[in-house]
Formats: structure tokens, C-alpha cells, sequence
């Protein structure tokens, strides 16, 4: 049975995580209506929202000539609690509703589809989905957060920019020895 977590809009919607730094799982975040919705993915899957998000608005602002907001003031608080992952996301759509000027998330469970390797076909009718309608201000927050979020992880190493664990890591451009940071 399918289920649809929709949020048109939602009180709060945020990209998230739990763990510390190396061992973190993201997740994205919607509350409202009493409801508190957490669907977890991957790290490149947020950097990829947010800088798709980014597109759009730059798009809406071309060719529809809307004035998009700056950024409003940060969400710099914890996801909420309890974090219980509905599904883990394996697909996310976006779109620009120009009759409610909103925009419009989709993240859809990961299912059978993905493990096939069937590349541009439509998610399954019985997958779960967790579908937001935000306003550009709001989705200007969410870019901002997304990327914070993201960059707070492990920092890269210098010579080959892979993340360093603090006990350093086998840097390929050290023909494999070991880096300490």
C-alpha cells in the first residue's frame, strides 16, 4: 500500500542529519499538521537537491521575471525528534507551480526499479512518497541549510580530496600510503 506524506506547506522541511561526521546518515524532514515525516538519503542526493533547487529558482526568475528572495534567517536547529526513517529515497522530482508560485519536492522510496538498473523510467504506482510545496523563500532556506549541512562533514584531503578520518587515510596520490592529518 502506497503512502503519500504530503506537506502543502509544511510548518518545517529540512535536510538533516544524525551521526557524527564519517558515519553520518542524511535525511530530509517535514513537519506539520502534527504530523513529523523523516526520509533518509544519500549525502550527494542533498547536494544535488539543493543545487537543482538553485537552478530553478534562476530559471523561474528568467523566464517568468519573478523576484526571488535572499536567504532568510538560518535554521540552525537539530532535526526533529523522534527521527524514524518512513523510507530511504531513491528518486526526487522537482517542478514550479507558476498558478501558486511554489515549489513543488518529491522524494520517492527507493524500490525494485532502482536495483534493476532501469535508467529514465517512472517510479512504481506503489512506492511511498513524501511531496512539500515551498515558497521560493523557503526553498532559498532550504538551499542554504542543505549546503551546510553537506559541507560539515569530514574535511577533504589537500592532495586528493578525498574525506580524512582523523586518523589520517591511504591517499592515492601517496601511491597508497598512509596520510596522517
Amino acid at each position: 500500500m502506497m503512502n503519500v506524506y504530503s506537506f502543502e506547506p509544511p510548518e518545517r522541511f529540512v535536510a538533516g542529519t544524525v551521526g557524527p561526521p564519517g558515519d553520518r546518515t542524511f535525511y530530509l524532514q517535514a513537519r506539520g499538521g502534527g504530523r513529523l515525516v523523516s526520509v533518509a538519503l544519500e549525502k550527494v542526493q542533498v547536494s544535488l537537491l539543493a543545487d537543482k533547487l538553485d537552478e530553478l529558482l534562476d530559471e523561474v526568475h528568467a523566464r517568468f521575471g519573478l523576484d526571488l528572495p535572499g536567504v532568510p534567517p538560518a535554521d540552525n536547529g537539530p532535526l526533529d525528534t523522534p527521527v524514524d526513517e518512513e523510507f530511504r529515497v531513491g528518486t526526487l522530482g522537482l517542478a514550479w507551480d507558476s498558478d501558486t508560485t511554489t515549489v513543488v519536492i518529491e522524494a520517492v522510496e527507493a524500490g525494485e526499479q532502482e536495483t534493476e538498473g532501469e535508467q529514465g523510467a517512472e517510479p512504481g504506482p506503489g512506492l511511498d512518497r513524501l511531496r512539500v510545496r515551498i515558497s521560493p523563500v523557503a526553498t532559498r532556506g532550504f538551499i542554504d541549510r542543505a549546503r551546510r549541512v553537506v559541507a560539515a562533514g569530514r574535511p577533504p584531503c589537500p592532495l586528493c580530496g578525498q574525506p580524512l578520518d582523523p586518523s589520517g587515510h591511504l591517499c592515492p596520490r601517496h601511491n597508497g600510503y598512509h596520510r596522517q592529518t
